[in-house]
């Protein structure tokens, strides 16, 4: 059974736009010195920046996301505008040579830091519950006495808390460590249990240890 092709204008344009910035950056890069594979690696690496940027962004809406967004943007529009015509590409500039021979360390440089900048979660709000109002209330009338209640039985001593080898103790401080930096709070009995799949009160002797 035949299918059907939905041809998109959207996606039409967004090859058209690519496959243009692509070359127009080769055309620069190559005009400032860059020959060879070396004029075809610069267009990959500001497309390689800008898909960096864009999976920062969905992550987290941050300054150092929109400040690498606005470095590859002017470096893919400035390639379009500067190979328009307006710039004579048998005599580059001595400062556009600077800039595109030092573009691949600072494309590494902003790559880096959105990798490895762990994400902020969102501030907890620091709203307080107000207090309920106090309301007076008539006292209760006075009971008569009441006959004494029989003391109830001792109750049985609790059982020890299970002994928790150092290993699970070491691997579990590293749990507590993550979940601390990847939410801001620390981790609780029922997570760490789930995480290491060990009993209730196995759990709660290894979270009373990490306190």
């Amino acid at each position: 059974m035949s299918r059907s092709i939905r041809i998109d204008a959207v996606l039409i344009q967004a090859v058209i736009a690519g496959a243009l910035s692509f070359a127009h950056l080769h055309d620069l890069a190559e005009a400032a010195g860059q020959t060879g594979w070396k004029a075809w690696a610069y267009p990959v690496s500001v497309d390689l920046l800008l898909v960096a940027v864009w999976r920062r962004l969905r992550a987290e809406s941050s300054k150092l996301a929109w400040f690498w967004f606005l470095v590859a943007l002017v470096a893919s529009l400035g390639a379009n505008i500067a190979t328009a015509g307006l710039l004579d590409l048998d005599h580059v500039p001595a400062w556009l040579r600077i800039l595109v021979a030092g573009w691949p360390a600072l494309a590494f440089l902003g790559g880096t830091l959105l990798a490895h900048t762990p994400n902020h979660p969102a501030p907890a709000s620091n709203s307080e519950p107000r207090p309920a109002p106090v309301v007076d209330r008539p006292k209760p009338p006075e009971r008569a006495p009441e006959t004494p209640t029989p003391e109830p039985a001792p109750a049985l001593p609790q059982a020890s808390a299970p002994a928790v080898p150092p290993a699970l103790v070491d691997h579990a401080r590293k749990l507590a460590t993550e979940h601390r930096t990847r939410t801001g709070t620390d981790i609780d009995t029922a997570t760490l249990r789930a995480r290491l799949g060990v009993p209730e009160d196995l759990a709660g002797a290894i979270v009373a240890q990490l306190a």
